[in-house]
């Protein structure tokens, strides 16, 4: 719900879904262009880790969980940013704008 308030206050973000599950995820990636996924590490079936691992093309990845231990191997993931919850607005906003150096445009 936090995430998805933040986002609201981002222009040109279009949020396309929230899954519940890795399986809800996986097909909505395959049948959509995704460009960044928000991903949070405790997840039912199978861990964030876990799901970014069996992606075939990942698309950008902004992790956002309450697990600091998870870091350096997302890191490895090359996700483009780490939200340790609870985070604010700023710091979310901060992992926006690395999105934003990444494809080159302001979102």
């Amino acid at each position: 719900e936090i995430l998805e308030n933040y986002l609201a206050k981002i222009e040109g973000i279009e949020v396309v879904a929230g899954c519940k599950n890795a399986i809800e995820a996986f097909n909505r990636i395959n049948s959509e262009n995704i460009d960044l996924i928000f991903l949070d590490i405790n997840m039912p079936g199978l861990s964030g880790i876990e799901f970014l691992k069996a992606l075939r093309y990942p698309s950008m990845v902004i992790i956002t969980t309450a697990y600091r231990e998870y870091a350096v191997e997302s890191f490895d993931l090359e996700v483009i940013d780490y939200l340790h919850k609870p985070y604010s607005f700023d710091r979310f906003f901060r992992a926006i704008q690395r999105v934003e150096e990444k494809v080159g445009i302001a979102l």
